[in-house]
């Protein structure tokens, strides 16, 4: 009677493990370079930021933080209050805009859906650049460039539902609800804006942070709509009052403006953090995987 002899375990090699964490790290330290290399420029003096390109500064100059916020007339803070108030209500258009379009391309049956769709879904051919000329004659022929309130060529698109990869995110996402659910409401007498507020809303919370992120981080990020829309120095956001430290008539506050592109990244950064697991929920739900 012959024995029988068990099959040795095969185990992963240590060597392969090494070999990806190291490509890991590489990664990181590629990405993290440019920050680190930011942030260390922020606390040079302004001859050491031509003379020394390393990460660290040899003489630690943390003034460049005070010049920066209060080199200009307007203190630096305005532009990140012109940035926030611009980033959230943008936000809110394109979340409430959005929504709607996409309930009705995603949900709602009627004429022509299907060729609606494909127009919206064409719209993400154009470049944005191409279409900033037309919007600009368009928005000073009504005269909202240079008004009173001159932000509103900047929101007015968001709360038309312009922005059609939101849409379409969105359309996705609502493709995964079952329609059970949209037809137990209309039993129990639902109307269509009944469905809306009582079983799509509810349950689209993951798409809606994700386009919420994205939609604050485009327009805090944002400059060249803004640079062509905004003329006045009390009215300019942050990427574009940024600009301001470059002047080729005088000499550049490199220094400051690294400080305060330092600063600019905060924003971006804590609202990411604070939405990060409900961003990679939306997105794995809304069949945008990669």
């Amino acid at each position: 009677m012959t024995a029988v002899t068990a099959a040795p375990v095969r185990r992963r090699p240590r060597n392969r493990q090494a070999l990806r964490l190291a490509v890991l790290v590489a990664i990181v330290a590629v990405v993290l370079y440019p920050l680190i290399w930011m942030l260390g420029t922020s606390v040079k003096s302004q001859a050491e930021i031509v003379n020394n390109i390393g990460l660290l500064p040899e003489t630690f100059t943390p003034g460049n933080y005070a010049e920066g916020w209060t080199n200009f007339d307007v203190s630096f803070g305005r532009f990140f209050l012109n940035s926030a108030m611009v980033s959230l209500l943008t936000v809110v258009g394109n979340a409430l805009s959005c929504l709607l379009a996409a309930y009705a391309l995603g949900r709602l049956r009627f004429r022509f859906r299907k060729a609606w769709f494909t127009v919206m879904i064409g719209t993400l051919l154009l470049p944005g650049h191409v279409l900033i000329v037309p919007q600009y004659i368009l928005f000073r022929s009504l005269g909202l460039v240079g008004g009173d309130w001159p932000y509103l060529p900047l929101l007015i698109p968001h709360f038309l539902a312009t922005e059609a990869f939101f849409v379409f995110l969105m359309v996705q996402f609502m493709r995964g609800i079952p329609r059970e659910l949209d037809e137990a409401a209309k039993i129990d007498g639902a109307s269509p804006y009944g469905v809306f507020r009582h079983v799509i809303l509810p349950l689209s919370r993951p798409a809606l942070v994700t386009t919420a992120i994205f939609s604050f981080i485009w327009t805090w990020n944002d400059f060249f709509r803004q640079l062509v829309f905004l003329s006045t120095l009390e009215d300019y956001t942050v990427p574009v009052a940024l600009t301001l430290f470059i002047d080729s008539t005088s000499q550049s506050a490199v220094g400051p403006m690294f400080a305060m592109s330092v600063l600019s990244l905060l924003p971006v950064f804590l609202f990411f953090l604070a939405f990060q697991r409900m961003l990679v929920e939306g997105i794995n739900t809304s069949g945008l995987k990669g």
